[in-house]
């Protein structure tokens, strides 16, 4: 679902992105088909209702902002969790912060994650970042991770399952530095936060194995003669040029 007004660039790359790969994996094996309904954000709740009550729908996407304000947060809390594809939901928002991996005792069912964050996850497995040695829920122990980025959508979200995962994660923003860690020897259920006094980017990066960074604007520029040889760097933010969408 989207409001139904001239969508941003960014927005647009989303659209195309996620109708692409459905389009691409709608087989008759795969059963994923994509269904784009725009509609205005006035009526955009009752839509939402419908849309859970609707039995041929199995997910729902809402393309944010809609309002920007806390509305859009009322909307989100709308998506029945049984469609929330994306992770929004209180339940789902709560599992991850308090490290519950799953929705059922029998432990099959997992708690959805917010796709970027867990994409960025994913990069880092790919990598061999992950230590398959080492437990499920621990294999990031020993590593300490920098997240130059702290918004409720990207930054405290992987932040807080890269430390729930056992990295030492330093979450950098215009604030401050607040580190997230599951304690000493990783003897915690869940992260705590700690907040760094006098703490900068250049107390962070240097002790760092992974950077990743995502901060939109023309006047951030990473240090990146504090990076530590052999570091693993990822930056996921964009900045858009005129009708042109340029990685920072």
């Amino acid at each position: 679902m989207a409001q139904d007004q001239p969508a941003s660039c960014k927005v647009k790359v989303y659209q195309d992105s996620r109708e692409s790969l459905c389009l691409w994996g709608s087989s008759p094996t795969s059963g994923i088909a994509f269904s784009l309904r725009e509609v205005d954000r006035e009526d955009l709740e009752d839509n939402i209702l419908a849309a859970n009550q609707d039995d041929t729908v199995d997910g729902i996407i809402v393309y944010y902002p809609i309002f920007n304000s806390r509305q859009d947060q009322y909307l989100q809390q709308l998506i029945d969790t049984s469609k929330d594809v994306e992770g929004l939901s209180h339940r789902y928002v709560f599992n991850m912060y308090q490290n519950i991996r799953f929705l059922d005792d029998e432990r099959l069912q997992k708690s959805i994650l917010p796709c970027t964050p867990l994409a960025l996850v994913k990069v880092l497995e790919y990598l061999k970042v992950y230590n398959t040695i080492l437990p499920y829920g621990n294999r990031l122990f020993g590593h300490t991770i920098t997240v130059v980025n702290r918004s409720e959508v990207v930054g405290r979200p992987l932040a807080a399952l890269l430390a729930n995962d056992g990295a030492c994660v330093y979450s950098v923003d215009v604030t401050g530095v607040q580190q997230f860690t599951r304690g000493e020897g990783i003897k915690k259920r869940r992260h705590e936060v700690v907040e760094k006094e006098g703490w900068t980017l250049e107390d962070c990066v240097p002790s760092s194995d992974v950077v990743i960074s995502g901060v939109p604007g023309e006047t951030f520029r990473f240090p990146t003669r504090a990076l530590k040889e052999g570091a693993v760097c990822i930056n996921f933010s964009t900045e858009k040029v005129g009708q042109v969408l340029l990685s920072q």
